[in-house]
C-alpha cells in the first residue's frame, strides 16, 4: 500500500478463548490476512470487557478469566478490506466487526526492516 491514502480499518472484537481448526482465532486470523497480503494487522489483548451477553471478562486476580477481550486490528485499501470479509465471516462464530474510512498518513518498515 503507498501512502498517504484513503484506506479501511477493520476491527474484530472477540475473546481470548475462541478458537478456528483446533488454533487460536486471532492467531488463524491474523495469518488469514497474512495470506491475502493485507496491509497490516495488529491483535490487541484487553484486561477487561462485555459482549452482547454482557457477562464480564477480566484480569483481576479475583476474577480470574480465560477468555479475555480481543481487539484484531486490520488497515488496507477498502477492496482488499472487503474482499477478505468472506473469509472473515466463514472463521468467525461471535463477536462484533466495525469497518472505518482511515487515512494513512504513513506506512514503511522500521530501522530494523522489521514490522
Amino acid at each position: 500500500m503507498q501512502t498517504p491514502t484513503d484506506a479501511v480499518l477493520l476491527r474484530i472484537f472477540l475473546g481470548e478463548s475462541d478458537r478456528w481448526e483446533h488454533k487460536p482465532l486471532y492467531e488463524a486470523l491474523v495469518l488469514a490476512a497474512r495470506e491475502a497480503h493485507l496491509a497490516g494487522a495488529t491483535v490487541l489483548r484487553g484486561p477487561m470487557g462485555y459482549g452482547k451477553a454482557s457477562r464480564l471478562h477480566t484480569a483481576k486476580i479475583l476474577r480470574l478469566s480465560m477468555d479475555l477481550p480481543l481487539v484484531i486490528e486490520i488497515v488496507d485499501t477498502e477492496d482488499k478490506i472487503n474482499a477478505f470479509l468472506p473469509t472473515l465471516e466463514k472463521m468467525l462464530g461471535g463477536g462484533l466487526v466495525t469497518l472505518e474510512k482511515v487515512r494513512v498518513l504513513h506506512y514503511r518498515a522500521g530501522a530494523t526492516g522489521e514490522s
